[in-house]
């Protein structure tokens, strides 16, 4: 009986058809960068005064500076209040009454608000997003978050039952119909119900392209190419920047984001099914005959005993997520690792949704920031290579927190210099959130790793449902944002000190092996590769679980 893996050499383990592959499955990965942060420039601020209607009355003919200057207070600096109208005089009185009896009690807007600088429409200004309704846009970015929770648990389990091409149809058609019908909602109810919806699509393909990908190519090249297509991510958010720049209607800026979905019907046609998949289902014919193509494809003789041969494959049992705590060793590298997931979103996100807040032009810093992301990325294989898994998660985290911890000891009048260390910031966190990927895979005992990978990957959507909320504490003290996002990752990367090496290390297989003293494995293997090969991941659970939380 032959196994898939054999299969695969013999095949070519990363020639044209694992490339084609890989830039199918990075298309969409490119798209998904709209649906986290094109919100970001929707919302952007926006001069907004109370909407009076009795200075507007034609009888009174008044300019609109005295319009304003008659129903707006001025704040401490002179300039308009933003929230506060003077309490309307009763119907029916004159200019002369109004000027005669005017009195300085205020309230709040009761009528809306008048946008004088006569942007485009802007979600921000459609629904009134201003004043007390201001929180309502960081609550929207919560409820999407919460959205990526759901669609990890959801998708994962729906990848391993009906197969990773059909879930990945489903994902794409969802992730079009909704992203298209957003820019239709009437109301920010609406709205945020879609956002909510779409933003199960988006996790669900982070975890079935990461999941197809990984079974198709073979060892020698596997972290290069997940680095590769999870990079178009990273592009995805520089191209962002531009459409946003250039359309800034935010009905038009949804539909030029989400409606290329909706020309990737082909991969219908195109897209292949994991062989891997299929024999852990015990479809060898259609094994085969999606292996044959594969072949073809790179231009390799397969022979035909060796395919003849070929076998379902049985996927391994795991662990309880009780065991994670029974041993010792095993419960405090879990919950160091709880923290570590959760910091990642924390520090991430932080500083994505901020990105208008620095100072400089929000489009650039954009632009800046996905630049950033590729090399900070592919680096993290590297880093991981010649200091280790341990100092390279300490080190991206604690730098990570030491740049959020600087900012607040910057001018306001200093934009560049804040910039700089958020791209810094935001370098050293997209760099963590790789580590820890690979890390944690290679930590948890293969009978466990499944299970483990999914608990840290909820810790991980836990943080990136409250970084929204944290933004909200600015209006209590504008550094109390940043000093959460610096503290708290500088803390759970201390306590990565406390974890053990796994550089160079073999990869333990059950809990018992905690406690043995294993043999070293080659330094130069890739760092996720021989992780996935020696858990026993030929089915989508185990990968889901790591893919899940990975961009």
């Amino acid at each position: 009986m032959a196994q898939f893996s054999e299969v695969l050499a013999e095949i070519g383990d990363f020639g044209r058809f694992q490339i084609q592959l890989m830039i199918l499955l990075s298309i969409p990965n490119f798209l998904t960068a709209f649906y986290f942060f094109a919100q970001v420039f929707m919302v952007l601020d926006e001069t907004h005064y109370c909407s009076v209607a009795w200075v507007k009355n034609q009888t009174l003919n008044l300019s609109a500076a005295e319009q304003l200057a008659l129903s707006v207070p001025l704040d401490a600096a002179g300039h308009p209040e933003p929230c506060l109208m003077f309490r309307p005089p009763p119907d029916g009185a004159s200019l002369e009454d109004v000027l005669g009896h005017r009195t300085n009690e205020t309230q709040p807007c009761e009528m809306g608000w008048d946008y004088p600088e006569d942007r485009p429409l802007s979600l921000l200004k459609e629904f009134n997003l201003v004043c007390g309704r201001a929180h309502l846009k960081e609550t929207s970015q919560s409820v999407y978050m919460a959205g990526l929770l759901v669609g990890a648990l959801v998708f994962g389990p729906l990848c391993d039952w009906i197969g990773r091409k059909a879930t990945i149809l489903v994902q794409l058609l969802l992730l079009a119909v909704i992203g298209v019908a957003t820019a239709f909602m009437p109301s920010l109810e609406l709205y945020m119900v879609l956002r909510f919806a779409g933003a199960t699509a988006v996790a669900g393909y982070t975890i079935s392209n990461v999941t197809l990908l990984t079974e198709w190519v073979g060892p020698s090249r596997r972290t290069q190419a997940l680095v590769l297509a999870q990079c178009a991510f990273s592009v995805g958010q520089m191209v962002l920047a531009g459409l946003a720049y250039g359309v800034r209607n935010w009905r038009l800026f949804q539909i030029a984001g989400t409606a290329p979905v909706l020309l990737l019907f082909f991969y219908f046609w195109i897209l292949p099914e994991s062989a891997r998949w299929l024999l852990t289902r015990g479809r060898v014919k259609e094994a085969q005959q999606v292996i044959q193509k594969a072949a073809a494809v790179n231009k390799r003789k397969l022979s035909p005993e060796l395919l003849s041969q070929l076998a379902p494959e049985k996927t391994g049992s795991s662990g309880n997520a009780l065991d994670l705590f029974r041993h010792p060793q095993l419960r405090k590298v879990t919950l160091i690792l709880f923290c570590v997931w959760f910091v990642d979103s924390l520090g991430y996100f932080g500083l994505s949704l901020q990105v208008g807040d620095f100072g400089l032009d929000i489009y650039l810093t954009q632009l800046i920031f996905g630049a950033v992301e590729v090399p900070a990325r592919y680096s993290s294989t590297f880093m991981m290579q010649w200091f280790g898994r341990r100092w390279s998660q300490l080190g991206t985290l604690v730098l990570g927190g030491l740049m959020c911890l600087s900012i607040i000891f910057v001018p306001a009048d200093l934009p560049a210099v804040v910039t700089v260390l958020a791209v810094v910031g935001k370098f050293a966190t997209a760099a963590g959130f790789t580590i820890s990927y690979v890390y944690s895979a290679e930590l948890f005992p293969t009978v466990i790793r499944q299970t483990g990978m999914g608990l840290v990957g909820i810790f991980s959507r836990i943080g990136g449902i409250i970084t929204p909320l944290v933004i909200l504490l600015d209006k209590y003290h504008a550094a109390l944002p940043m000093l959460i996002y610096g503290s708290l990752p500088i803390g759970a990367g201390l306590l990565c000190a406390l974890l053990p090496e796994t550089r160079g290390q073999a990869l333990k297989d059950t809990v018992a092996d905690l406690d043995q003293s294993p043999p070293p494995r080659s330094l130069k293997a890739a760092p996720s590769e021989k992780g996935t090969e020696a858990s026993g991941m030929t089915s989508g659970p185990g990968v889901s679980s790591v893919s899940s939380t990975e961009f």
